[in-house]
Parts: structure tokens; C-alpha cells; sequence
């Protein structure tokens, strides 16, 4: 039979009985014949749970294709000898057995003798880079050989083999950043060529392979991602958040792409997927109320089949960035009813988190406290990395002093002063230094002498206050280091961009928490807003507003 009559007929059966039953009717396969074939049967035989019919490996004509390979290979072409190995590994076929110990050997050998082309060197690559432990020796020999060509002149599969074969070598401590760098500098001019696919296997080798210098490839890669965002598989958009956190990219777009796709698209995605998802948003600050409130939809739906991890993946963020979706009354109610059932499966740095990340947004967890502070759990804790260190430790004090001012009824056990901080640490509320200096030069311009005002005072709760005024019982102010006669105490919040989502004028939960608590400790709490100062040209303008603020009442 004709070659491309027995190709297309080939590529319009869809099972392997079909196709044995084809093949049974020929006399004579060439080996190209024999080794599409053996593809074919892949193609319909192997999913992403592996082979659907064991079995099929026992059929008369499938042994009768094999041995015509596993005897004949040296007579076998280059095309032939390939796609045979590439259709056996995908089929599962035991490296180790004589069949694929055949194959394997006369591809090395052509290889040594340099007699595979170029499409030849990529069929191999692929292949080999499918094995659970592929030589290392013959993937540095099939780079070396494609490095006799120009790089500039490599296809976009070439290109994405050589990097999945430089992640392999790397880890064998090999280096090879001088031909990273070439590599890097081809790939950036062919970006707008990748599929999805090819750009993310790019991406996912930049990650493993620490191209931090990689700036432009890395920024290209990751603009040209957008427009693909509808089309990736869960694991391909996995690889993708992952490399925007790595990298520390924040594309607008992308996040408005995912906008768009995450809703519509959460009830078929992976939970992983969708934890990657929130995770993404949660280190990089973006409030992004479509995906929240989609997600919160989701959890009231999946919660019963989601593993602990993912639970507080999904919920951590809305704490975190300060945010009540519309349905938080019963995306709480969901939470606390999988907690009561599945309490003793989290792991103890896992329950800390999502419990802390509640009462941030005014959900208290109450009938889950006595066990955070009992011993046996702080034990646990300590035993555990990152063991009780400050940040954890401020968890702990941010729950208790939550249940002192806020839950006056919550009568079960407190937390020992020895796991207590004494200040909070301060990673996003530490104040802007520009911000700051203008607010005390408005201040000193307002209240004329610098004694009157004092800035970074530590409480005796914990947390630390930007700016303190004094004032006496007829509401004038005092000096900052008076301390009798002192009627109200008034603490100025200077709230630069870092305290807030991005892009976004929502506070961030730990700031939004302070700000509460001050407030139920006797301050007058009186916020100073990036977005209401920067445009305040001088001092005295400065002064005005902050008096308007600060004292609302009085006349200038």
C-alpha cells in the first residue's frame, strides 16, 4: 500500500482493535509504516492516567511489530528507528527490556557517528527526556551537536527541547550559562511564535533553570502568556503564576485576563490550580473582587473535597487583603463547618494561618481558640519549621488580643505572656519615609514646636504608632513626653501605598486590624491617606489638611 493512503487511513481509526484489525489486512509494512503505527496506537491508548488497556501489550500483531523492531534495528531509517522509541516510551515499555535496550542502543550510536538530522536530534531529545533517568552524557552529545548549527537558525521546538534538556543537566551540576545566554537571546526574538505550550515549557526551564538576568525574555514571555491565559491547561497556568512570582512580575493585563477566565472557568479547574491562583494574588497585593467572589462561590461548593492546604489557600487571601465577598456570612458558616469536622487533619502552621487571616476581617473563631493556646498545640508549633519565631508568635498575640478587645464573652484559656510579642513586626506597616517627613513638617508647621507631637511610639499592645498626640482634658496638646493630665490620646496612621492592596485604596488586613484595635484601646484613630496628601503641595497646605483631620471641630 501506498505510504500517505496507509498514513491517512491510520489517522481516521480511533481504537487499537481497529487498528491491529488494519494492519492484519497487509502483507508488507516499511518501517515508517510499522513505527506510525505503533504512534497511532499511543496516540488513542495513552492519557494522562497513563495506558487505558494494558492488555492491548499481549496482541499477536502489536508482538509482531515489536519483534520486527527489537531484530531488525540497525536496518531500520532514522525516522523509523525514532518514532518507534518515542510511540514505546509513551506505551510504558520497560526501558530495561531487550526491545527498548535495542532501540536505545543504535539511536546513541547514530548519534556518536553523527548521522541524525536535525528533526532527528529533537525526536530523540524528546524521547529520552520521557525516561525516569536519561543518560546525561547522550543529552550533553545531542546539545553539542545541535550547537554546530547556528543557534539563531533553531526551530521553536528545538529551542524548547534544549532547555528542557539544560534543566536535566543542571541538576547534574552541569553549567552551561554561556549557552543559557544565547539561548536566552534566539528565544526572545522568537516569542511571538511560541504556542502556549512552547511558552510555557520556556518559562517553567527559566524558573528551574534561576534565569533572574533573563529580564527582557522573562517580561516578553510573560506579556505574550496573556492572550494565551483561556487556552492553558491547569498545569501549564500553574507554571505561569509560579514564574510571575519567581520573577516578581506584574503584568495588569494578565491579571485582567485572569479576571476574565477564572470565573467562568472555576468549577472545571483543578483546586490546585485555583489555590495558585489566590496565592498569586495574595503575594502580590491584588484585590481582584471577580476572582474572590468567584472563589468564595467555589469554596461553598468544594469545600467537602479540598485537602487542608487548599483550604487556607483559598481563604487565607481574603484576610490577608482585607476583603468580605457578598456571601461572606455563608462562606464562613462553610468554613467553620469543615473546620469542626476536619480540625485534628491540619497541620499546626496551616490552622495558625487561616485562623489569624479570620480575625483580621472580623471573623472570630471561637470555638477553635482553647486549642490554639493549649501547650500541647504550642508544643507543636515550636516542633515545627519555621517553629515559633516572631512572625508566628504575632499571629498567636494578633488572636489573643482580638479576643480580649473584641470578644469580651470568649471565657476559655489565653495565651502565656512568654508567646506574646512586644511589638508587632512590621514587613508592609512600616511608614513611607517621603509620606512621613511631609506629614511632620505639616505637623511642626500646624503645632509650631516638634515637642508636641511624638512618631514610631511603641504601646504597651504591642503595636507601634506612627504619630502621637496627647491632649488635656479641655482638648489642647501636650507635650509628647507629658504624662499626667493626659485626657486623649490621638494616633495618626500615615498610610502609604504599601499599606494597601495594589493599586487600590483598600487598607490590608493587618494594618485594617491595628487601626481597630487602636481605636478599642482609647485612641482617637485618625487616618492620613497616601492618595489624600500626595497632591498637597507644600506645608502649609499640609498643615490645613492635617488640622481639618486632626481636629475637625475648631477654627484655624
Amino acid at each position: 500500500m501506498d505510504e500517505q493512503l496507509f498514513f491517512n487511513k491510520l489517522n481516521n481509526l480511533c481504537t487499537s482493535k481497529g487498528i491491529f484489525y488494519f494492519l492484519s489486512s497487509l502483507e508488507v509494512l516499511s518501517d515508517t509504516m510499522a513505527s506510525r503505527a505503533l504512534q497511532r496506537i499511543s496516540e488513542v491508548e495513552v492519557d494522562d492516567n497513563g495506558l487505558k488497556n494494558p492488555g492491548l501489550l499481549e496482541n499477536e500483531v502489536f508482538r509482531a511489530l515489536c519483534f520486527q523492531f527489537e531484530f531488525a534495528s540497525s536496518k531500520l531509517s532514522n525516522t523509523g528507528l525514532l518514532n518507534a522509541l518515542q510511540a514505546l516510551i509513551k506505551l510504558r515499555i520497560d526501558p530495561q527490556s531487550t526491545l527498548m535496550a535495542s532501540l536505545l542502543s543504535e539511536s546513541e550510536e547514530r548519534l556518536g557517528r553523527g548521522q541524525l538530522t536535525a528533526e532527528n536530534l529533537c525526536a530523540l531529545g524528546e524521547s529520552l527526556l520521557e525516561l525516569e533517568s536519561p543518560s546525561c552524557a547522550t543529552l550533553e552529545q545531542i546539545v553539542n551537536h545541535m550547537q554546530e548549527r547556528d543557534v539563531a537558525r533553531w526551530s521553536p521546538r528545538e529551542i524548547v527541547m534544549v532547555y528542557k534538556i539544560l534543566q536535566v543537566t543542571v541538576r547534574e551540576g552541569k553549567q552551561c550559562q554561556n549557552l543559557l545566554n544565547r539561548l536566552n537571546s534566539v528565544t526572545l526574538r522568537t516569542v511571538s511564535q511560541l504556542s502556549p505550550n512552547f511558552a510555557n515549557v520556556i518559562l517553567n526551564s527559566l524558573v528551574v533553570l534561576g534565569q533572574t538576568g533573563a529580564v527582557p525574555l522573562v517580561t516578553a514571555l510573560c506579556k505574550h502568556s496573556v492572550k494565551h491565559v483561556p487556552y492553558f491547561t491547569d498545569h501549564e497556568l500553574v507554571n505561569v503564576l509560579e514564574a510571575f512570582l519567581y520573577f516578581g512580575q506584574k503584568v495588569h493585563i494578565f491579571t485582567e485576563a485572569l479576571e476574565r477566565h477564572v470565573p467562568k472557568s472555576l468549577l472545571t479547574m483543578h483546586p490546585h490550580t485555583v489555590s495558585k491562583v489566590m496565592q498569586y494574588c495574595c503575594k502580590k497585593m491584588i484585590l481582584s473582587k471577580p476572582i474572590f467572589d468567584a472563589v468564595a462561590e467555589g469554596f461553598i461548593s468544594d469545600a467537602d473535597r479540598l485537602t487542608t492546604d487548599q483550604i487556607a489557600a483559598y481563604i487565607i487571601p481574603f484576610g490577608t487583603l482585607n476583603y468580605l465577598p457578598p456571601n461572606a456570612s455563608s462562606l464562613f458558616r462553610k468554613l467553620e463547618t469543615v473546620l469542626h469536622t476536619r480540625l485534628r487533619h491540619f497541620q499546626p502552621h496551616t490552622l495558625l494561618n487561616l485562623l489569624h487571616s479570620c480575625v483580621l476581617i472580623q471573623r472570630y473563631p471561637i470555638n477553635f481558640l482553647p486549642k490554639i493556646f493549649s501547650p500541647y498545640f504550642l508544643q507543636k508549633l515550636q516542633a515545627q519549621p519555621p517553629g515559633l519565631n516572631r512572625a508566628v508568635m504575632s499571629q498567636l498575640t494578633h488572636l489573643f488580643l482580638t479576643v480580649t478587645l473584641e470578644c469580651p464573652f470568649y471565657e476559655g484559656p489565653k495565651l502565656l505572656s512568654k508567646y506574646q510579642v512586644k511589638a508587632f513586626p512590621t514587613p508592609h506597616s512600616s511608614p513611607d519615609v517621603h509620606l512621613f517627613k511631609r506629614v511632620k513638617t505639616g505637623l511642626l508647621y500646624l503645632l509650631k514646636k516638634r515637642i508636641y507631637f511624638a512618631s514610631e511610639v511603641s504601646t504597651p499592645y504591642f503595636y507601634v504608632v506612627d504619630i502621637e498626640i496627647k491632649l488635656d482634658e479641655e482638648g489642647f496638646v501636650l507635650p509628647a513626653a507629658q504624662l499626667e493630665e493626659v485626657h486623649r490620646r490621638i494616633a495618626l496612621c500615615v498610610d502609604g501605598r504599601n499599606r494597601f492592596c495594589a493599586h487600590s485604596h483598600n487598607l490590608l488586613g493587618e494594618e485594617a486590624i491595628k487601626q481597630r484595635h487602636l481605636q478599642l484601646l482609647g485612641y482617637k484613630v485618625v487616618q492620613i491617606p497616601f492618595f489624600e496628601i500626595e497632591s498637597l503641595q507644600n506645608a502649609r497646605k499640609m498643615a490645613d489638611y492635617l488640622h481639618k483631620k486632626i481636629f475637625p471641630c475648631t477654627d484655624g
